[in-house]
């Protein structure tokens, strides 16, 4: 039976309003830091908090095949009303460092329950064109990720508190969407046991290895280079004093432009190849990389603007056809197991990027310490390709 039209808008709708969840921290940073007395070196530590937790939580999800073994839509508006409440306890006045962290790492936890699980609830849905549908539903997440940064630049009208509400209220907005609308999809099949070492299992199938170290490789600059761009663009105001960023509304543009490159890049695979577009997206954004440390030398606002625009685009296209060659290669009754312990290994990836790149600009003043964001992308290009020789 061919699901409704409204199916994937729905999901596409509540992935947004849930992962607002994701950066809404970093989009008032600098009020946390000068509210609380925080040091600048919290700026990484609170970002790592949400990946750690994620981490922790996809590792739980995975073990136990909590998408596999009860409902997704359920699953989801649970895990959206506990991110909302662990979310709003960043605006409690009493906070410190330590409570701080702790609110961050649990709204992590709970978005273990909505960032893969929405993929999960996807795939259900679509057997055919998962690439593009996938291509909507990450290209939300990216949208919702930018969307505080946004919020911030709206502060001279609303408060930071204000901020972190409203990305509270959006996700329980988005969990009750999601399990008022979206029924369990035609093309689930429950998992009838707990089966600890399902997630160990879809690793010894070659081509799921493939995509998934693929994909490892496009998470170890990704988040890294999202947490750093309001920290890059106010570097570059730094050298060239004459220039005047608007920081949070640029962060935005650049974050969120993503979103449409990953439904580009989901058109895109379905005439070109998923695999073969995600390799080029991935060989652009490692070229991004490299080329970095120049650009904050040369004298052109608008070009500097525009390459991190472009880079803000490739370094996320591939990123819903990685997950899309992971739910193809893992067998339906551990879908969601599967592509919750490729997320749960992607971002413990995230937290050695962002935690080693904060640690080398106390090191150095180097802008040419981006670089070391294309060790990902190479190791990553040298998995899909040696998959390739080895099928072609």
């Amino acid at each position: 039976m061919k699901p409704s039209k409204l199916i994937l808008p729905i999901i596409v709708l509540s992935q947004f309003c849930c992962t607002s969840l994701w950066f809404a921290g970093n989009g008032v940073m600098p009020n946390l830091v000068s509210t609380f007395g925080l040091s600048e070196s919290a700026v990484g530590h609170l970002t790592s908090a949400v990946q750690f937790g994620f981490i922790i939580g996809t590792l739980v999800f995975a073990i136990l095949s909590i998408a596999d073994r009860f409902s997704p839509s359920k699953v989801f508006f649970w895990c959206a009303v506990l991110g909302a409440l662990f979310n709003l306890g960043v605006v409690w006045e009493g906070n410190s460092l330590v409570s701080l962290l702790s609110f961050r790492f649990f709204t992590g936890f709970f978005l273990a329950g909505i960032y893969p699980v929405g993929m999960k609830i996807a795939a259900d849905y679509f057997e055919k064109g998962l690439g593009k549908s996938l291509g909507y539903l990450v290209g939300a997440l990216v949208v919702g990720t930018a969307f505080p940064h946004l919020l911030k630049e709206m502060t001279h009208t609303f408060s930071w508190k204000a901020v972190l509400m409203a990305t509270s209220c959006l996700a329980v907005m988005g969990g009750l969407l999601m399990v008022g609308l979206v029924p369990d999809g035609p093309f689930r099949k429950q998992s009838q046991q707990l089966q600890l070492s399902g997630f160990l299992k879809v690793f010894q199938n070659n081509n799921f290895r493939s995509a998934a170290f693929g994909y490892f490789g496009h998470m170890w600059e990704l988040y890294t280079f999202w947490a750093f761009v309001p920290i890059i663009l106010q570097t570059y105001e730094l050298i060239h004093p004459a220039t005047t960023f608007n920081i949070p509304l640029l962060s935005f543009l650049i974050i969120a432009l993503g979103g449409l490159a990953c439904v580009l890049g989901g058109y895109l695979a379905q005439s070109a190849g998923t695999k073969k577009v995600a390799f080029l997206s991935l060989l652009l954004s490692c070229a991004c990389c490299l080329i970095s440390p120049f650009l904050f030398a040369q004298e052109s606002e608008v070009g500097f603007v525009a390459f991190l625009i472009f880079w803000g685009m490739v370094v996320i296209a591939d990123s819903p056809l990685f997950s899309t060659l992971v739910a193809q290669n893992a067998s339906a009754e551990i879908k969601g197991t599967a592509l919750t312990i490729v997320n749960c290994i992607g971002f413990a990836i995230t937290i050695i990027s962002i935690q080693l790149l904060n640690e080398m600009r106390t090191w150095t003043n180097s802008n040419t310490v981006y670089m070391i964001l294309a060790l990902g992308p190479i190791l990553g290009l040298m998995a899909l390709a040696s998959k390739q020789k080895r099928t072609n």
